[in-house]
């Protein structure tokens, strides 16, 4: 059994972490990049970027281990949790498909951090040694857009999902 300081502190951290991470990705989607990407040339921008990345991304995989660990500690006491992909109620219907978003998300966050991230960090070498920024690099910075909105989107999805889960 969970104490209730407990349990309140969980859902304390959850909900900070929550803020935190759909907070940043929703910055930058809908207001940092689109505003910067406008307003800068392709190569200050994917410097820019990358700097940007650097210190976001510790901050998005504490908050994803946060809400892991949160998220865990909650679910065994809720009245609802009848054992792991036991779906025999709405609100385990809604928490199975919450976590797969969450999943998805995870991924898209891996993709960035180690694929997108490291292809920008290599194309600001380049630039940094006289290389003009080019067509690829113009295709790493749309993917990192596109890939930091959809993170937004499914994170919006497992906020929906979870106030599914809080009616059932």
């Amino acid at each position: 059994m969970i104490p209730d300081w407990a349990l309140l502190i969980s859902f304390w951290l959850h909900m900070l972490a929550s803020v935190v991470w759909l907070g940043s990705l929703a910055a930058l989607a809908l207001f940092v990049l689109p505003a910067l990407r406008r307003r800068l040339p392709p190569a200050d921008f994917a410097v820019w970027l990358e700097a940007l990345n650097a210190r976001l991304d510790p901050l998005g995989w504490f908050c994803l281990g946060v809400l892991t660990f949160t998220g865990l500690m909650q679910m065994t006491p809720n009245p609802n949790y009848d054992g792991l992909l036991s779906i025999t109620n709405n609100w385990a219907l809604a928490m199975f498909i919450k976590h797969i978003v969450f999943f998805a998300m995870v991924g898209v966050s891996a993709y960035l951090t180690w694929k997108v991230s490291p292809a920008l960090g290599r194309a600001a070498v380049q630039r940094a040694k006289g290389a003009k920024a080019g067509a690829a690099d113009q295709a790493v910075l749309a993917r990192f857009q596109r890939l930091v909105a959809l993170n937004l989107v499914l994170g919006l999805l497992v906020l929906a999902f979870t106030a599914m889960a809080r009616i059932s």
